[in-house]
């Protein structure tokens, strides 16, 4: 089964995440996300736009790959890999 790991500061969001381990059924980014979204409700709300898609100021990887599909999410999390979830640094 796959696991999930986020920056720190998401802690402070959803609280019940901290210090757990999540794991969760293989499958596409889409699907992990919204399995998150069940333990922490509004979690996709605060990575995804209004249409879906991934935030711009938001980046996930399987292991060290970038995912592809910032749209539609249908990159494949296989068994043993690891979605790290976090936000891109900007500014100026």
């Amino acid at each position: 089964m796959p696991t999930v790991a986020m920056t720190p500061h998401l802690y402070h969001f959803f609280p019940v995440l901290e210090n757990r381990k999540i794991t969760l059924a293989a499958g596409s980014v889409v699907e992990l996300l919204a399995a998150i979204n069940e333990i922490a409700p509004g979690f996709t709300d605060y990575v995804l736009d209004d249409r879906g898609a991934l935030r711009r100021h938001v980046n996930l990887s399987i292991n060290n790959t970038m995912v592809v599909d910032r749209k539609k999410l249908t990159d494949h999390v296989p068994d043993d890999a690891t979605l790290y979830i976090f936000q891109a640094l900007s500014g100026g």
